[in-house]
């Protein structure tokens, strides 16, 4: 009997060492996928967003252009004076490209780092229309007039739009489409940290 008591003795701290093995592995492996799992879904979330159309609105505006000129050339000879009336549509959008956001997944300590916010890119699109056009046999509207007018008409719709309001508007609609990232960070226990200073984390 005392001959085998050493033979058990090996066996069993071999079962226990075994198992023990085994338990750690588990434990280890289990968290590795928790951590993987937390970190892709928040990743890809991201990736989702892309570019990003926050806001967008419409204008509307008449324009009345009035050309006198001389019959002829000439100032002995009366003047004639010839009449356009164009219709713009301005079309302006707000976007981001989210490609350009810098947000940093830390899944070890449960961080969402917010590094930096991409710029508005603001694109305006007017469309000039002719409503009604005025002119004599002898004064006719040329092609050169009418691209006078109509680069006049883009002009004062690139002017109408407030390119300011729309930034600071856009900026407040582009950190409330943020909130869905940012509620699906805090879901997963996350904690979100601000580098940029124009996230209210306290709010999240």
């Amino acid at each position: 009997m005392k001959n085998y008591r050493p033979l058990l003795y090996f066996l069993a701290g071999a079962v226990l060492v075994v198992l023990l093995t085994f338990l750690w592995n588990s434990a280890t492996k289990k968290v590795e996928d928790k951590v993987r799992n937390d970190y892709y879904i928040i990743t890809n979330q991201i990736r989702k967003m892309n570019k990003m159309v926050v806001m967008e609105q419409d204008f509307s505006s008449m324009q009345k252009t009035t050309i006198k000129s001389q019959l002829l050339g000439s100032k002995m000879l009366p003047s004639s004076e010839k009449q356009l009336i164009t219709f713009t549509k301005t079309n302006a959008q707000v976007s981001y490209d989210l490609n350009k956001m810098k947000i940093d997944v830390d899944s070890v300590n449960h961080k969402l780092i917010i590094r930096e916010l991409p710029t508005a890119e603001i694109r305006i699109i007017p469309s000039v229309e002719i409503q009604s056009m005025d002119d004599s046999f002898f004064n006719r509207f040329n092609d050169r007039d009418l691209q006078k007018v109509t680069k006049s008409a883009k002009d004062n719709a690139y002017k109408t739009v407030n390119q300011t309001r729309l930034r600071s508007e856009g900026r407040k609609q582009l950190l409330e489409n943020l909130d869905h990232l940012f509620v699906l960070a805090k879901a997963l226990d996350y904690t979100i940290e601000d580098q940029t200073g124009q996230v209210d984390t306290t709010k999240l």
